[in-house]
């Protein structure tokens, strides 16, 4: 049974609104924290937070595999209407999200040391930090598992339990951030804290939404041999290994744009700045319909629809391209306002205008790898993911290193490069696979 253009249109947007809302949730909660830590006495305590939260971010993000891997094969089991593989996955998935979670705490020590050495500040500012950071990743087993809760639904198709998660997470988070910070006068740690509730506040949400989705599935309990037995997690430590170390080298590039640009001096460092926050901005946008993308994808290819797949593919590029092409015109159009919205540093301002044809030709480079990124999550073709990461990697610093002498220049235009190679490689597997695994074997 085909879908029409109009109705997988409506699926994409239904599913991607939310997401893209949820996203924008994420700055508003970091402009919180910002606020109510920056008006204490003494600039160490935000210094500690931003080098905390930096710390985490990168931490957390890097097990982001547990949301794309669980969402891949989840929309796979549905598409098969597979209830018992539903619910296995799900055990299977928390189980891992926990005990990555326990790890964490157990050897938090040394990671938190290592991190914040590598980050750098002032000793007094790295010792709040190390507070900040030891506090916060008490919630690890919560936060992992919230990854996992937001995949699973995502993966079964209900993009709105992603909106009402992330709200209730960032609500009781920035309640906590004024109660403790303004209300109880604590400082760095107060606000720590608040995350800290926040995520298991979410987490036990998120239980009980489980619950009833659950209920409505039908179906008994998971056997306890697919929980417990090893060989029954093969398929999600098949596909989640190949995200972990893509996810790993998108972290280093970013790491190391940023280590570079800090190379160059505060001035550059905080023009690269502002101009990555609207780099990130376009990605929530483009990121939500690669999302929408996994879960109609996985559905396709589990009931081996490759009618479904193609027309899923086309219904999520054209909002992409949307998107994209609305970025470019708007950075072309507005540049130099939108970057006088973030500084009113004269110097920040003409450095940030120097690189402002990176900005603008970005969308358009980016947005064919966040796309195939959704198509690849939800085909759980992990391995090509990865695979094309690592080239994409080794071009973005051969590209550095060839136009190191051009200074920032030469910086963005490696950036361009990765954001340009993540796409080609991608669109060229896709293609091939097109051609050959994702199709009718008669066809």
């Amino acid at each position: 049974m085909q879908s029409s253009p109009n109705r997988l249109d409506g699926a994409v947007w239904r599913l991607a609104w939310p997401i893209i809302l949820s996203n924008v949730t994420v700055p508003l909660l970091g402009l919180v924290d910002t606020a109510v830590v920056g008006h204490l006495p003494a600039s160490r305590y935000l210094a500690a937070v931003t080098l905390g939260a930096t710390l985490l971010s990168f931490l957390y993000w890097g097990f982001g595999f547990l949301r794309m891997g669980t969402t891949g094969l989840t929309a796979q089991a549905h598409g098969r209407q597979d209830v018992e593989a539903l619910r296995a996955l799900l055990g299977q998935s928390l189980i891992v999200a926990v005990t990555i979670g326990l790890a964490l705490i157990v050897f938090g020590h040394p990671l938190v040391r290592f991190g914040l050495d590598l980050l750098g500040g002032t000793p007094e500012a790295v010792r709040l930090a190390a507070q900040y950071a030891h506090i916060r990743l008490l919630s690890a087993p919560a936060a992992l598992a919230n990854y996992v809760i937001l995949g699973w639904f995502l993966g079964i198709g209900n993009a709105r339990v992603t909106l009402a998660i992330m709200v209730l997470t960032n609500a009781v988070n920035i309640a906590l951030d004024l109660l403790f910070v303004v209300g109880f006068g604590m400082t760095s740690n107060g606000v720590a804290l608040g995350s800290t509730i926040a995520n298991y506040v979410a987490f036990g949400f998120g239980l009980w939404l489980l619950r009833g989705a659950l209920r409505e599935l039908g179906g008994g309990p998971v056997p306890r041999a697919r929980l417990w037995r090893g060989s029954a997690y093969a398929a999600l430590f098949a596909v989640n290994r190949h995200l972990f170390v893509r996810t790993l080298c998108l972290l280093f590039a970013l790491a190391f744009f940023a280590a570079r640009g800090a190379s160059m001096g505060d001035t550059v460092l905080a023009a690269n700045a502002v101009l990555m926050q609207y780099v990130m901005l376009t990605a929530y946008g483009l990121d939500g319909f690669a999302q929408a993308a996994e879960s109609l994808i996985g559905k396709a290819v589990g009931r081996r629809d490759w009618v479904l797949f193609g027309a899923s593919v086309r219904a999520a590029l054209r909002f992409s391209l949307f998107t994209s092409v609305l970025a470019t015109v708007v950075f072309a159009l507005a540049g130099p306002a939108l970057i006088a919205l973030l500084t009113s540093l004269p110097a920040v301002r003409a450095a940030a205008a120097g690189q402002l044809g990176w900005l603008i030709v970005l969308p358009l480079l980016t947005v064919w790898s966040y796309l195939f990124d959704g198509v690849f999550v939800g085909a759980t073709a992990t391995r090509e993911m990865r695979d094309s990461m690592l080239v994409s990697l080794a071009l973005f610093l051969l590209a550095w290193w060839l136009s190191r002498r051009w200074g920032n220049d030469g910086l963005w235009f490696a950036f361009a490069v990765f954001s340009a190679a993540r796409s080609l490689t991608l669109a060229l597997i896709y293609r091939q696979y097109r051609r050959s695994r994702w199709q009718d074997a008669h066809t």
